[in-house]
């Protein structure tokens, strides 16, 4: 029999309702209604549109369907749901509070306040059972199929002798925006590759935006287009049907080793008279009068944040329940870990592991190793191999391009259906490679890495973004780092990039000058230094310069690669432009300067130094270089220094044609270099 919400009277007698059955959920499902509505109302801000209309969904997956612990938000084989929708917060915040996670009443009368655990959008790290950062429409999606990814490759790691320790799904509840966004078509499209028959994606279907009805601007048919994709595809056409919505969930969850895509026509809104169905109930308070009249349609009390005892007594046998379920597996999980104590080690499920001891890439950093030339992008690839045989949990790949930036690693590639390989292919997709890496680290259990050319660093900015606001330890990789690509011309020249990254709070920025600072970048990634990191790596050769000084570099961001007695002058570069000042030094002594040569590799960390006083600029000027925007440098710069940086775009033709055109010569350097000494 369909059970369809209806209003239900509320009365103060606790017994009033059994704890279970249709009329319990109707209950529930308007507890969710009216915790969301009262929250966005007490802020004066937020979004109520979206609760009111998939509060049912909400709770039949959560209470029916979602494998959790609320007494243990970090149980490692949880099920994960990521609300896509972020605007939805309140939603959630109602979900975490009613089912008995850590996150008491007050917190949501403090929604959107400074201080509270219940932020506009969802934070990582903010509140018990968030896991993930959402908001810009689309990530959550991508988020999504990252940990449903992690999921089944660790599944093929762990489960082993018939235990099953990695075995749960991954819910995202998206909205209209999110499948508009781009981001949505890369994920859908890799996760249908993959076949994640672990992940379910529920559309909150209320054909609504900001601006109206959402087919002024989108008239996809959303289910026809996760089919291409290789979606298995369902639809509610009653979002008030609870029956019907957990008929659906419960078809989601036979693997056939398709994800599932779940339309459940909604009204945004529901139940408020004046603005249901319109967009005006998206995102504005409702209105003490439009609540009152709420409230007396469903014989609900007056007074704000109200849970009935019901509903409290429902939940605790559910917890019941729920606590069971993780017990169970903690046991297993006990039997695991004493049988295969290897695995339990290179895969601790319930955090992003660390790296072991890294002496395997001191080779690569030995002084005695000076001499030759080759691109920093080859040396990655060098050290990432020589790191990953001895971490297991690294896993990682590119955006179509593993050839150029030297990232595919030993162990095979990830399949439809393998999932035990180690290089993931994500195709052309560089903001839904990064949105999946985040959903990867912040599952735990695999450290995750991705590459692209450091001009489509802006393709992903989004995501980085969001890896460095959550600080999970993703490492990106970034090559043909300059105008240095030469023929490909300034669609592919990054001249406003490294800059730009370096912007983002959070973000580690390493910009190695040879082979030994690669290795060194390399280490200082992988032993996690508090968010994500960006290595940013040549096609060109570059000089092998050796070790010497190395450890500067980790204390103070950058060295001295060439001295004399008594300088004149400083040249100071970053990557591929140490070369260009080490050439620039010998023009300079050849017309009697004397030049100190320093490699800049980590300028946060240089900048950090001379802000606490363990790095002097020198008396001398300082030229500082970088074949990018100068704006940066000159912040750095004193008075009397100059920068020699690229101001605008770049030209096609071979690289060193290009670098002499833009002034990024010896001659060119060593002459700036000159004026500052006559400079008054």
């Amino acid at each position: 029999m369909t059970s369809r919400i209806e209003p239900v009277a509320v009365a103060d007698d606790p017994d009033l309702l059994a704890v279970a059955g249709p009329r319990f959920d109707d209950l529930a499902v308007d507890t969710l209604r009216f915790l969301a509505v009262d929250a966005v109302q007490a802020a004066v801000s937020g979004h109520p549109g979206l609760p009111l209309g998939a509060a049912p969904a909400a709770w039949v997956l959560w209470s029916r369907h979602l494998r959790h612990d609320p007494a243990n938000p970090e149980w490692p084989d949880r099920d994960r749901f990521v609300l896509s929708a972020g605007h939805g917060s309140a939603l959630l915040y109602a979900l975490l509070h009613v089912t008995g996670y850590d996150l008491p009443i007050d917190e949501l009368r403090r929604f959107r306040r400074l201080g509270s655990r219940t932020p506009g959008h969802p934070e990582y790290g903010m509140t018990p059972g968030v896991e993930t950062t959402t908001g810009p429409l689309g990530q959550g999606l991508a988020n999504a199929v990252g940990m449903a990814l992690a999921e089944r490759m660790l599944a093929a790691r762990c489960n082993v002798a018939g235990r099953r320790v990695v075995d749960h799904r991954t819910w995202a509840l998206v909205g209209d925006g999110c499948l508009m966004e781009g981001i949505s078509h890369e994920a859908a499209s890799l996760a249908g590759r993959l076949g994640l028959g672990k992940l379910t994606v529920v559309f909150d279907d209320n054909d609504i935006t900001i601006d109206g009805s959402a087919t002024r601007s989108c008239a996809d048919d959303a289910a026809a287009r996760f089919r291409a994709y290789g979606w298995n595809t369902l639809r509610v056409d009653d979002g008030t049907d609870l029956d019907a919505i957990d008929r659906a969930y419960a078809e989601a969850a036979v693997d056939d080793g398709r994800p599932t895509f779940i339309a459940v026509r909604t009204t945004i809104g529901h139940g408020a008279p004046g603005v249901e169905g319109t967009s005006k109930a998206h995102g504005s308070p409702l209105g003490e009068a439009t609540i009152a009249a709420m409230r007396a349609r469903s014989g609900w009390p007056d007074t704000p944040f109200h849970v009935p005892s019901a509903v409290r007594r429902g939940v605790a046998e559910l917890r019941q329940r729920w606590a069971a379920d993780r017990a169970e597996w903690e046991r297993a999980h006990t039997g695991w870990r004493a049988a295969h104590p290897q695995p339990a080690a290179d895969f601790p499920l319930d955090r992003v592991p660390g790296p072991p001891e890294l002496p395997v890439l001191a080779p690569l950093a030995d002084p005695s190793e000076a001499g030759g030339a080759t691109p920093t992008r080859k040396a990655s690839g060098l050290a990432l191999h020589a790191l990953a045989a001895e971490y297991p949990a690294l896993v990682g790949g590119s955006a179509d391009l593993a050839s150029s930036t030297n990232t595919t690693i030993p162990g095979g590639d990830v399949a439809p259906g393998d999932f035990a390989g180690r290089t993931i292919h994500f195709g052309i997709r560089e903001h839904g490679m990064a949105a999946a890496l985040n959903g990867i680290a912040l599952h735990g259990g695999l450290r995750p890495f991705g590459s692209t050319f450091l001009v489509f660093s802006d393709y992903l900015r989004p995501a980085l973004r969001l890896s460095a606001l959550m600080r999970v330890p993703v490492v990106y990789v970034f090559t043909h780092d300059s105008i240095h690509i030469g023929e490909d011309g300034p669609t592919h020249q990054p001249v406003e990039h490294v800059e730009s990254l370096r912007l983002i709070p959070g973000l580690t920025v390493l910009r190695p000058a040879d082979a030994a600072e690669t290795a060194l970048a390399w280490e200082l990634a992988a032993a996690d230094l508090g968010g994500p990191t960006a290595l940013v790596l040549t096609r060109q050769d570059v000089p092998v310069l050796g070790g010497a000084g190395i450890d500067d570099v980790r204390r103070y961001g950058a060295r001295t690669v060439a001295e004399v007695a008594t300088p004149d002058v400083v040249l100071a570069a970053s990557g591929s432009e140490v070369a260009l000042a080490l050439a620039a030094a010998d023009v300079l002594a050849g017309r009697g300067v004397g030049t100190r040569v320093v490699s800049v590799m980590w300028r946060e960390r240089f900048e950090e130094a001379i802000r606490a006083g363990t790095v002097r600029l020198p008396d001398t000027p300082v030229v500082w270089i970088e074949a990018g925007v100068s704006t940066g440098w000159r912040a750095v710069a004193g008075p009397r220094d100059r920068v020699v940086g690229i101001d605008r775009f770049g030209e096609c033709g071979p690289g060193p044609d290009v670098a002499a055109h833009l002034g990024l010569t010896p001659e060119a350097v060593a002459d700036v270099a000159i004026g500052t000494l006559e400079s008054p």
